[in-house]
């Protein structure tokens, strides 16, 4: 895990090392981390109930260029975290790695042309604990995205943008074979004998071309209240484009002081190549949704 906490750190210090060699100060770099902790704790509780127990750590990373009309943004966000229920064991709640690098230039007050590029994966191994806590299903660049193209920006107004992208190319890559072999994340699964042995392992990656719009939100309610939603629209021109993959994140955050912190955050996905299997043993693609109440301490730099 330290592994692959420092590949992404590196990732960003290339930008920060450029932001601190470059005299002419455009460069603006600020960041964030907090240490998040949820409890449920019962004692003789009539109504029954199980002592549960979690912490997410999250660590946020800007790195923003702007000369005349060249402005070039990057977004690093990285969050792990586990839970526990009183007799079970430890369960991933969070796990991302997530970066979003857009080069612009500036045609009005409305309008810029953008290069609009995105990487994301996680840190540790993911099981489907309904399922079977012990196989690994998910891991480090297990699945690993990127997708860059040209888009068009249109600002709405200072809290509401969208990106429309009409070339995207998207590189799906799945680090382990034995996931790769299954199928898993839209890759077509091993070739296998009658007895289910591997004639042809799965090739470890896809690529999609399609259209991809973004649409982003960034509002403050209150005084120390904001509310942040991005969500993204893909359709594979080649591969069933009347199904639309969709990633919408939403956080609520509420500052209480200089360092403590309450978050509320869901993110709903769907992509119609990734079979779940349900409790009973049911596979299909169906609706992700996942959603965090965090209170934390934090630091901002």
């Amino acid at each position: 895990m330290k592994t692959n906490l420092t590949l992404a750190l590196f990732l960003f210090s290339i930008i920060s090392v450029h932001a601190q060699n470059d005299t002419t100060r455009y460069w603006k770099t600020s960041g964030s981390a907090s240490i998040n902790f949820n409890e449920n704790y019962f004692s003789n509780w009539a109504a029954g109930g199980a002592n549960a127990y979690g912490a997410v750590g999250k660590l946020v990373m800007d790195a923003n260029y702007k000369k005349n009309k060249k402005i070039w943004t990057n977004h690093v966000k990285m969050a792990l975290g586990y839970s526990v229920l009183e007799g079970s064991k430890w369960q991933k709640t969070v796990d991302q790695i997530e970066w979003t690098s857009i080069y612009k230039s500036q045609l009005n007050k409305k309008w810029l042309f953008t290069v609009l590029s995105s990487f994301k994966t996680q840190f540790a191994n993911g099981y489907d604990y309904k399922v079977d806590s012990s196989t690994v299903i998910s891991g480090f660049l297990s699945p690993m995205t990127l997708e860059i193209g040209p888009s068009m920006q249109y600002i709405f107004s200072k809290h509401l943008t969208t990106y429309l992208s009409p070339a995207t190319p998207r590189l799906i890559y799945v680090n382990s074979q034995r996931i790769a072999d299954n199928g898993s994340f839209g890759l077509k699964p091993a070739v296998k004998d009658s007895t289910g042995q591997i004639i042809t392992h799965a090739k470890k990656y896809t690529l999609g071309f399609g259209m991809n719009i973004l649409i982003v939100l960034d509002y403050p309610i209150a005084k120390n209240v904001k509310l942040n939603s991005r969500l993204s629209l893909y359709s594979d021109y080649f591969h069933n484009p009347q199904n639309i993959d969709v990633d919408w994140q939403v956080l609520l955050g509420m500052k209480v002081n200089n360092w403590l912190n309450v978050d509320i955050s869901t993110q709903l996905l769907y992509d119609d190549d990734v079979m779940i299997t349900d409790k009973n043993g049911n596979i299909g693609p169906r609706v992700q949704f996942k959603q965090l109440l965090l209170v934390g301490v934090g630091y901002k730099f």
